[in-house]
């Protein structure tokens, strides 16, 4: 029978079948039992069936095991004859060659990707150099999104009389989108943890919704809407979260749900669109006006944080727009027709630039929150440091 030490060794490895966090669960539970045996029969941890029949089938394991053969005495290396060390020639580096972005189309996020961060976009769109399986946050973000659409499916024109019975619908939604997306969560915590704070800021979605339809009743028309539309001779594709019409004037807003970190005023993400950081909202405008829609608005509704109220930023789309302090705070602001349009106008040129073969190098940023949560940082010896690690040199 295999020794308690090996069987811990086994248990905390790929080969037992027991996901790790279990099995760490296990490891505690049999040093205050006695024995890793003792703690499966005991039954000590409440597990969800899964887990509890790989527990079973790990057990099993354990008492069909045959004992290992005790390892036989390795024989001391033998001794290799001096010989002088010839260093080589250094290999000439390879010449530089530009490359070119063979993507059919473009989207405003893969601009995005590049205006935060060149590097990041050489690595994720020309050479695919790391497989980002997705984090416990873009997992969220993915949830969240299909709880959203698939409630606006039943609720195309939110009532404030349906307040309790949205509440209740959305708890479900959320609660059946995260069961779809429970095994990408790295441990069951995390995925309870995720899921509790969606829930929470659910609420606070259902609270903004019934504010916003008192003020001024609308019908949600599109949810997931396609959009399609030839920038410069380039080809753009995306998708937009929500497009709402107003019930009194036939006003069209843009909804964009952002689970991650954005701007924190108006004035903040109108300055982004006009130094070209951001393409989103631009894109998505065009292309409903494109469709003969008028947008009248542009939004962004934040949904990261459980503990705050929803306060979206909007956007009100003017001929010219009022001149605006960032360090107002207001999350509502205008933004100026012109600045829509050299978005557009700066879109094509950079997908020429990415397309023409003319980039031989991709600068990293020198923003090093952008390095935050880049899938690529550890293939990145340039980022920038962040201030705590500068402190740290």
């Amino acid at each position: 029978m295999m020794d308690e030490l090996d069987a811990l060794r086994l248990l905390r490895s790929p080969a037992s079948g027991v996901p790790h966090d279990v099995a760490a669960a296990l490891a505690v539970v049999a040093s205050r039992v006695g024995s890793l045996r003792e703690a499966i029969r005991r039954e000590r941890l409440a597990l969800p069936a899964d887990d509890r029949d790989a527990v079973y089938a790990f057990a099993k394991m354990l008492d069909t095991a045959p004992a290992p053969a005790p390892a036989a005495p390795l024989a001391p290396p033998a001794a290799e004859p001096a010989t002088p060390v010839e260093l080589t020639q250094p290999v000439a580096r390879e010449p530089g060659a530009p490359l070119v972005a063979k993507q059919p189309h473009f989207s405003a996020s893969a601009l995005n990707s590049y205006a935060d961060c060149p590097r990041k976009w050489f690595y994720r769109y020309t050479c695919n150099a790391v497989e980002d399986r997705g984090s416990s946050a873009s997992f969220y973000g993915t949830a969240f999104h299909t709880a959203l659409e698939n409630f606006h499916e039943i609720y195309v024109h939110p009532e404030p009389a349906q307040e309790a019975e949205m509440r209740a619908r959305l708890q479900f939604e959320i609660g059946e989108a995260f069961n779809g997306h429970r095994r990408d969560f790295e441990t069951a915590v995390e995925f309870e943890l995720q899921l509790r704070r969606a829930k929470r800021t659910a609420q606070k979605y259902v609270s903004w919704l019934v504010a916003k339809a008192r003020r001024a009743p609308f019908t949600v028309f599109g949810r997931e809407m396609h959009a399609q539309m030839e920038v410069g001779g380039y080809d753009f594709i995306g998708y937009i979260d929500r497009l709402d019409r107003d019930d009194a004037t036939g006003a069209v807003a843009i909804v964009d749900y952002k689970t991650g970190a954005i701007a924190e005023s108006a004035a903040e993400y109108r300055d982004k669109v006009k130094h070209y950081r951001d393409f989103q909202l631009p894109f998505y405008y065009w292309a409903r006006e494109a469709a003969g829609d008028k947008v009248a608005t542009l939004a962004l509704v934040p949904l990261k944080d459980a503990l705050v109220d929803i306060r979206p930023i909007e956007l009100e789309v003017v001929p010219v727009a009022r001149e605006e302090s960032r360090r107002s705070g207001s999350p509502t602001g205008t933004i100026a027709i012109g600045d829509l349009e050299r978005a557009r106008v700066k879109m094509g040129e950079l997908c020429r630039i990415l397309s023409d073969g003319s980039l031989s190098s991709f600068p990293v940023t020198d923003d090093p929150d952008a390095c935050t949560y880049c899938a690529y940082k550890l293939a990145c010896n340039d980022r920038p440091a962040s201030p705590e690690e500068k402190f740290g040199r």
